[in-house]
């Protein structure tokens, strides 16, 4: 590509007929096909206004720096390697060859196929049903790259996964705490993601994370592929995403409404480990002289609303979608307080057990989920799944990474709380 750029600069000056004319058409050429092959997803409009100083220079070589750069799907599921080829695709570079497979006895096993030794190494890791499997292959496949000499070894992992079991629930353990412990153990140098389920998780790690973010994608959908969107409101199904909705809201200039209430999906304040002891008092293990005051228990309030839904569209923003019963519920309590659309926006989207038939089912008109995690046999069962594509700004991090370039500029306009 930067050689494309200097021909450019020295030959288009010297003749109309220049080899620059041919090889800026075939570049154009190659453009257009550039989503052939790929299940269908909507794609957002060149230029992002992330990716906008990428497409305005010339885009250097790949391989220029030294080492340079190895790109690997740790998935034995070919289902769940099509964001690393859409990555590879836009940055004009193959998918290292790499075998991932489960024995008979059902022991993983990755064999590498090519030098790494002194290069910088990207493994993409899209997480299927069996997440176990998809652990243990990310965790072999570092540890190989490790031994096999490799400068750096940057995971890319868009949905964490673990992400939910991120606080104490009683005399339970914090899986991702464990789970970073063993990525930085088998030697990851460096993690990309997206839309941490809790920020915090960032902490568990002692290699640099970085935790891009959804919502520039979401936000383009709804204004480009959302009719009459002013007429919208957003809406927190939980006080929990409360600010994720007010976020959306303060971007698009528009209301916000928050469901509070028995449908309500909010962590409780068990899960903290707070209630470890039991909270029934025991006469005999009190001291007679300490009388230690007891929490009093919540008790939800009836199902509430707090904004106004008549007669507008209603969309739900939350980070995952998952069970999809907290959803369903919400979408029932808009369309009795007189929501005539409503659009589910979510960056992960798990949908697991029958989800799509739910969904299918239900008063929601669509399901708008990001390529995080595939989803294709979902979106045959159930129309309203929509996918957007965020391989963009994945594959921008990992040039700028490669390169030695600020990753600053695609936390433009994030705050503390978005």
């Amino acid at each position: 590509m930067m050689y494309g750029g200097l021909l450019g600069g020295q030959l288009c000056l010297s003749s109309v007929h220049s080899p620059c004319s041919s090889l800026h058409i075939r570049l154009a050429e190659q453009k257009n096909t550039d989503q052939e092959g790929f299940s269908s997803a909507w794609a957002p409009r060149e230029p992002l206004p992330e990716s906008q100083e990428v497409v305005t220079k010339s885009q250097p070589d790949m391989n220029a720096t030294k080492g340079g750069l190895v790109i690997f799907t740790a998935n034995s599921n070919p289902s769940c390697m099509e964001l690393g080829k859409r990555i590879a695709e836009r940055l004009g570079v193959e998918l290292g060859k790499v075998q991932v497979y489960q024995e008979a006895n059902r022991e993983t096993r990755v064999q590498i196929q090519e030098s790494v030794r002194g290069k910088d190494v990207f493994i993409i890791q899209t997480v299927s049903k069996d997440v176990n499997t998809i652990v243990m292959e990310l965790l072999i496949m570092v540890y190989a790259c490790r031994t096999s000499c490799a400068r750096s070894i940057i995971g890319v992992i868009p949905y964490f996964p673990y992400s939910k079991q991120c606080k104490m629930r009683k005399r339970g353990s914090i899986v991702s705490k464990l789970l970073a412990s063993m990525m930085c153990k088998a030697g990851l140098t460096h993690l990309i993601t997206m839309d941490l389920h809790q920020k915090e998780i960032q902490g568990f790690f002692n290699i640099p994370v970085d935790n891009l973010r959804a919502s520039p994608f979401l936000l383009q959908y709804i204004q480009e592929e959302i009719p009459d969107y002013r007429n919208a409101v957003i809406v927190a199904k939980s006080p929990a995403s409360a600010k994720r909705a007010q976020s959306f809201a303060e971007r698009l200039r528009l209301g916000i409404a928050v469901i509070h209430g028995e449908a309500q999906d909010a962590e409780s304040d068990l899960v903290d480990g707070r209630h470890s002891p039991p909270t029934v008092k025991n006469i005999g293990a009190i001291h007679p002289s300490l009388e230690i005051p007891l929490l009093i228990p919540k008790e939800k309030p009836p199902i509430t609303v707090v904004g106004d839904v008549g007669g507008r569209i209603a969309i739900i923003v939350d980070d995952i979608i998952d069970d999809v019963a907290t959803f369903l519920a919400a979408a029932d309590t808009l369309k009795e307080r007189g929501a005539y659309k409503i659009y589910v926006m979510a960056t992960h989207g798990i949908l697991s057990s029958d989800a799509p038939r739910l969904i299918e089912e239900s008063a929601i008109d669509e399901v708008v989920v990001t390529n995080t995690i595939p989803h294709e046999i979902q979106k045959l069962q159930c129309p309203k799944i929509k996918t957007v594509d965020i391989s963009m700004i994945l594959s921008e991090a990992i040039r700028r990474i490669h390169n030695g370039e600020s990753m600053s500029y695609l936390f433009r306009n994030i705050g503390v709380d978005d």
